[in-house]
C-alpha cells in the first residue's frame, strides 16, 4: 500500500527548517548549510552507525518511491508569476535526484520541465489532499515522498497526511526564518516520536502518525 513518506528533513534546535534572505546564492537563508552539515560529515556515518532510522535513511531514501512532492521555494527562490524568459529549472542540474514525477505546488500554471533520468518537474495547484491525490495516481503502489520546504511540509502535517517522517535536529540556532513547528495545534494528537537517535552531536527522530 502507498505510504506517503518524508526524509532527512533538517531543522535547527529552535525549530527552523530555513533561514531568513533565501537567495540564489544562499538557498537556505542566513543560516547557510549548518543545518545540513549532517548529510556532509563522513565521521556521522562512518562504518558504525548501521541501524534504526539512520540506516533507513542511507540505504532505503528512494526505496518504493514513486512521484516526489515540494512546494515552489523548494524548487526555486521565485517569487510571484513566472517570468517568460525564465529557464529555471531546479537546484539540480541537468539529471535531478528524483528519477520519477515530481509535483511542484505552485499559485502559478507552469509547462511541465522533462529532465534527464526520469525527473519530470510538473507545476500543479490545489490543497494538499488535491495535490496528493494526483501523485498517487502516478506513483500507483509506490510511495509518496514529501521533500519540503517548510510550508509544504508543515501543510501536510496539519492535514494528517504524513505516513513517516526522518526529521534531523541539528545544533544551530536560527533565530529567524521559516519554522516548521508553527500553527501545528494539532501535532500531537495526530503524530508520535516513535524513534530517536544521536550521532553525534544531531538528533534523528523518527516520527509516525498515531492509529
Amino acid at each position: 500500500m502507498s505510504r506517503v513518506r518524508v526524509h532527512g528533513f533538517s531543522i535547527s534546535l529552535d525549530g527552523f527548517g530555513t533561514g531568513d534572505y533565501q537567495t540564489l546564492e544562499e538557498p537556505f537563508g542566513h543560516i547557510g548549510q549548518r543545518l545540513h552539515q549532517w548529510m556532509f560529515d563522513a565521521g556521522a556515518f562512518g562504518g558504525t552507525v548501521k541501524y534504526g532510522i539512520v540506516n533507513d535513511m542511507l540505504e532505503h531514501s528512494g526505496h518504493r518511491v514513486g512521484a516526489t512532492i515540494m512546494g515552489r521555494n523548494m524548487f526555486g527562490p521565485q517569487r510571484g508569476p513566472w517570468q517568460d524568459d525564465d529557464d529555471w529549472k531546479g537546484w539540480w542540474g541537468d539529471n535531478p535526484p528524483y528519477h520519477h514525477p515530481t509535483f511542484v505546488m505552485t499559485h502559478y500554471p507552469h509547462e511541465s520541465i522533462p529532465m534527464e533520468g526520469g525527473t519530470t518537474f510538473h507545476f500543479v495547484q490545489g490543497t494538499p489532499q488535491e495535490v496528493l491525490a494526483i501523485a498517487q495516481e502516478t506513483a500507483g503502489d509506490l510511495d509518496i515522498c514529501i521533500r519540503g520546504g517548510v510550508h509544504t511540509l508543515r501543510d501536510f502535517f496539519r492535514e494528517g497526511l504524513v505516513d513517516e517522517a526522518h526529521i534531523v535536529i541539528s545544533p544551530v540556532l536560527a533565530g529567524r526564518g521559516e519554522r516548521l513547528w508553527d500553527d501545528l495545534d494539532n501535532f500531537n494528537d495526530l503524530y508520535m516520536v516513535a524513534e530517536s537517535i544521536g550521532v553525534g552531536n544531531h538528533t534523528h527522530l523518527r516520527v509516525v502518525r498515531r492509529t
